[in-house]
């Protein structure tokens, strides 16, 4: 079922425009433009100074100029964004608000999620704990939000790509609700799972370095165990009931090694995952949902779109 596709161009991207886009990423960390914020852990007196979601509201889709009256839902589906910054901190504009952006502009409400990460000292568990809080927060007040409980995807970008994966691996033999005394009688098993540009791979030759020490802790440094580094190679973790996955990445990404994300397609296609790979020339790292060259040029996040409706997961 899996699918793998090039995209080939002879033009040549400007590597000054790449460098911008990365440095923007970095730099608008703290940006997370609108949005209503939405606290993760508000109810549980020991962790609610932690994050919060932003939740942005669609767009309204008006029944004559969609086609088809059958095709516009009673409820929206959903979507929750995890934007990278190496496990480190989040890159909150390029990935977080403009993703929230394009999708709710299409009708499908955004919750881009602040995850924790190791700038304020959090490591794993941490990171998923926060995501899956935020699927469960989701479902359980789809009613309150308008939205489809049973259309709940969530992407994520370079280090939000690992976790995202790890969510919709993890969501049974990783409950890290239940181990902290928070039972859910929801799914935490998202829809449809979405990494861009994504870390995958703890292991030496292809790991991201910075995002296994953020995600692993500093007193392991680069000794970690060969165990703990298979235990979140999300190539090594995939399960047979993964949700559909599409994997997006470039070849000249200069921040992480996009082998990363064949070893992920690979593994999908091993287990026969309903997935799709997206290969571009070029694009380097840190795009997201930014209007620039690359989406310009080769309307990834359109192509994206398509899938998502061909298996009617909107």
């Amino acid at each position: 079922m899996c699918k793998f596709s090039v995209k080939k161009i002879s033009l040549v991207f400007s590597a000054l425009f790449c460098a911008s886009l990365i440095f923007a990423a970095g730099s608008n960390a703290g940006r997370d433009i609108g949005g209503t914020p939405v606290r993760l852990w508000n109810n549980i007196p020991s962790m609610k100074k932690y994050k919060s979601v932003m939740y942005y509201h669609p767009a309204k889709i008006d029944a004559s100029s969609a086609g088809d009256t059958n095709d516009v839902p009673q409820s929206a589906p959903a979507v929750i964004i995890c934007p990278g910054g190496s496990y480190h901190h989040l890159g909150l504009y390029n990935e977080g608000f403009k993703s929230a952006e394009w999708f709710t502009q299409r009708g499908v409400a955004a919750f881009t999620l602040r995850y924790r990460t190791a700038e304020n000292g959090f490591h794993h568990p941490a990171m998923l704990q926060d995501l899956q809080r935020a699927i469960q927060l989701v479902r359980e007040n789809a009613e309150a939000y308008g939205i489809n409980p049973e259309k709940l995807g969530i992407i994520g970008y370079s280090a939000g790509g690992h976790l995202v994966t790890m969510g919709g691996a993890f969501w049974q033999s990783h409950d890290e609700l239940e181990k902290i005394g928070i039972h859910h009688s929801v799914s935490l098993k998202p829809d449809f799972v979405i990494p861009v540009y994504p870390v995958v791979s703890m292991q030496d030759n292809i790991a991201h370095r910075w995002s296994r020490k953020s995600l692993l802790g500093k007193d392991r440094g680069q000794n970690q165990s060969q165990a703990r580094k298979d235990e979140f190679s999300m190539e090594m973790q995939i399960p047979s009931d993964m949700s559909p996955t599409y994997v997006v990445v470039c070849k000249d990404d200069n921040v992480v090694d996009y082998h990363n994300s064949l070893v992920l397609y690979d593994a999908l296609k091993e287990k026969r995952i309903n997935c799709h790979l997206e290969v571009y020339e070029w694009g380097k790292h840190g795009f997201g949902m930014l209007n620039g060259p690359f989406m310009k040029e080769f309307h990834w996040n359109e192509t994206l779109w398509t899938w998502l409706k061909e298996n009617q997961l909107l």
